[in-house]
Parts: structure tokens; C-alpha cells; sequence
């Protein structure tokens, strides 16, 4: 009997590398992992990082991370793409360069600006450059602060589903705002949903768990709902497998101690 071959449902991550293991590239690789996808990756820098904080950013070359995008490119179908902290503009319109080169489809943006504290993470001009690529995805992921930063005011959750759709209508892409980072949110995470395609809005909503072990969670959400987008789910569907799939890691991993600060979910359910 012949033997029949499937290519692999596949994700390629771009991203910055984390060398504490809870977030970046090492965070999507696990959630990716975990979905039951093959996880690629082009690494964009490499920081010196561990549950306590970033020490140390160090930018990988731009012709090194061009030949990282055309090595996988070139020879992997990818089924969809996240994009995580892009440090610069020449960064930036490099990978807009290649994902239109390559055709890349089902293209996840973690638009990551703002930290939870409100600080910048990268530059205005940054910021200004990342804008201009966002048309290219399919979805992004924006926190509240980063979420204002695209529309220019405050967000709150009477007005998240407004907000969702004016930055989905802004950047012409849809829009999953998420609403962990919202002061007022009560007892339930809720993430809202501008689908831009439809013009539909979805609330998904989650109980939310008291722990400090989240550190990485934005970027496993966005890579998890690559990989369940890999996988020819809808968006609304790929949206809730992955909220319900971080929510899990987040109580898996709640009473668990990694290191000294906030520690990582539990991708894995590991005991």
C-alpha cells in the first residue's frame, strides 16, 4: 500500500527572542506547539530577559533577518504568519516587503508598543511605521494602551466595542482588543472581536484568574490564533479556541514558580 504524505499545518513566527523562555519567540513556538501546529521562526533580536525584567536588547543585523525571511519563505507554505515586537522602521518595511513577496496569508500582528505600564517599547517613529503595516493582516491584537495609541482616545469598557471597530475601520484589518489590561473590567476577561470582513462583533468572555504567572500571554494568544487559523478555522472560531486555550494555560499555570518575578503560563499543562 502506497504511503500517503500531508504537509504540515504550519505557522511562521517573527519575533524577538526571550531568553527567560515565558514570552517572544520561545512563548510562540510553545503556544504554536501546543495547538497542534509546526512552529518557524525568524528571529528579529535577541534580548537578555528573564521574570523580572528585559536587561539587554540586541538587534539582529537587517540583511540577517532577510535572509532568515527568504531561507523559510522560499521553502516553506506557510498557513499563516504572526508578527510579533518589530524594534524599527527599516525592520518594519522589511517584513511588509516579504509578506507581499511571498503572498503570506492569515498574516496575525501583536502590535506591541505600550507595555501594561503605559511605557513605550519602541519608538514614535516606530510606532508611525507599524501603522502602515497593519492593512497587511489579517487580525491584530492591540492591548487597551496600545489600542489608543491607534485610535487617540481613551478606552474603556463601555466603549471597547466602539473602539474595536473604529481601529478595524482605521486600518482596514480586524480587530481583537483584548481586556486584560482594562482598570475596570469586573470578575470576567472579556476580548472584543471587530470582524472586518463582516462587520460583526464578538465578545468572548473568560473568568478571569488572580495570578502573576501571565508574563507572555499577549504573545501566545496572537500565535495561538495563527496556528488555529493554520488550520482553516473561521476567525470568530480560531479567536475563541485561543481565548479558551490561554485561559487554560493561565490556571494550569497559576500556582506555579518560575524564577523570581511574574512567571509564564503553562503552555503544556505541565505538572
Amino acid at each position: 500500500m502506497e504511503n500517503i504524505k500531508t504537509p504540515y499545518k504550519s505557522v511562521l513566527t517573527i519575533a524577538g527572542s526571550d531568553s527567560g523562555g515565558c514570552a517572544g519567540i520561545q512563548a510562540d513556538i510553545k503556544s504554536i506547539s501546543a495547538c497542534g501546529v509546526f512552529a518557524a521562526s525568524v528571529i528579529t533580536a535577541s534580548t537578555a530577559q528573564n521574570t523580572k525584567g528585559v536587561f539587554d536588547i540586541h538587534p539582529m543585523p537587517i540583511l540577517h533577518i532577510e535572509k532568515q525571511l527568504d531561507a523559510v519563505f522560499s521553502d516553506i507554505n506557510f498557513d499563516a504568519i504572526k508578527i510579533g515586537m518589530l524594534h524599527s522602521c527599516e525592520v518594519i518595511e522589511l517584513v511588509g516587503i516579504k509578506l507581499s513577496q511571498y503572498n503570506a496569508k492569515n498574516v496575525v500582528i501583536d502590535p506591541v508598543m505600550i507595555a501594561t505600564s503605559g511605557d513605550k517599547l519602541i519608538t514614535d517613529q516606530a510606532i508611525d511605521c507599524l501603522k502602515k503595516l497593519l492593512p497587511k493582516a489579517l487580525l491584530i491584537t492591540p492591548n487597551s494602551k496600545e489600542a489608543e495609541t491607534l485610535i487617540g482616545y481613551a478606552i474603556n469598557t463601555n466603549n471597547a466595542k466602539t473602539a474595536a471597530k473604529d481601529i478595524g475601520l482605521t486600518f482596514k484589518t480586524s480587530v481583537l482588543l483584548k481586556g486584560g489590561h482594562l482598570e475596570d473590567s469586573t470578575d470576567d476577561m472579556f476580548d472584543v472581536l471587530y470582524n472586518y470582513s463582516t462587520n460583526k462583533i464578538s465578545v468572548y468572555r473568560n473568568p478571569r484568574i488572580n495570578t502573576n504567572n501571565t508574563h507572555g500571554t499577549g504573545c501566545s494568544l496572537s500565535s495561538s490564533i495563527a496556528a488555529f487559523l493554520s488550520k482553516d478555522d473561521d476567525l470568530e472560531y480560531a479567536v475563541k479556541q485561543a481565548c479558551e486555550y490561554i485561559n487554560v494555560a493561565i490556571a494550569n499555570g497559576k500556582n506555579k514558580i518560575l524564577g523570581h518575578g511574574n512567571g509564564p503560563i503553562n503552555h503544556f499543562g505541565l505538572k
